[in-house]
Order: structure tokens, then C-alpha cells, then sequence
């Protein structure tokens, strides 16, 4: 388990079992560093529709294996503890309550 910062500089866990979750797909084997500058230095954060405790950190990437795209690493925060739940690769951010930076 890693230990990594978000752009708030909260505490957030990525465990073993996520990491190897996110790297099930071939496209984000070798995007942990990624992965960890998305959190700390993410260019946008939305506030999940689907479960309003998660917030999709987003960072824009040149040239991935499937080329220029966002990645979003989707964290839950409770109230002592907050951990990864996975990361992905998209073309474009969803829609939702932005975060950061402030409008």
C-alpha cells in the first residue's frame, strides 16, 4: 500500500488491490507516476454524480498508448480516511460540480 497527497495535501491510500485493478487495463500499466501527479496536481476535480463522497481527479496527458487523453483518478473521501477506488483513461472530463479549481 502507498500512501499518496491530493492537491488539498489530505492523506490518500492506494492499496495494493486497487493498484492492480487499475493496471488490469494494458493502457495503465505503466501510469502510476501519472497516477500520483493527477492527485497531487490534478487540473480539474469534479464531484462525483454518482456517489457525492468521490471526486474524479483529472490530468491531461500527451501521447498515452491510446494517445492524448484525460486521466481520471476517482478518490473516496469518509471522514478519517480517503483511498483510491480506481483510474482511467478518457477523452473528455464528466459533467458535475467542479471542485478546483474555484469558479
Amino acid at each position: 500500500m502507498k500512501v499518496l497527497r491530493d492537491y488539498q495535501g489530505k492523506s490518500v491510500r492506494l492499496t495494493d488491490e486497487r493498484l492492480a485493478h487499475i493496471k488490469e487495463h494494458p493502457e495503465m500499466v505503466d501510469m502510476e507516476a501519472a497516477l500520483e501527479e493527477t492527485l497531487l496536481k490534478p487540473h480539474l476535480v469534479i464531484r462525483s454524480g454518482a456517489d457525492t463522497s468521490a471526486n474524479l481527479n483529472y490530468r491531461y496527458y500527451y501521447g498515452t498508448l491510446v494517445g492524448d487523453k484525460w486521466l481520471c483518478a476517482v478518490v473516496k473521501y469518509e471522514a478519517e480516511d480517503a483511498f483510491v477506488l480506481t483510474a482511467y483513461l478518457t477523452d473528455k472530463p464528466k459533467k458535475g460540480v467542479q471542485l478546483w479549481p474555484s469558479k
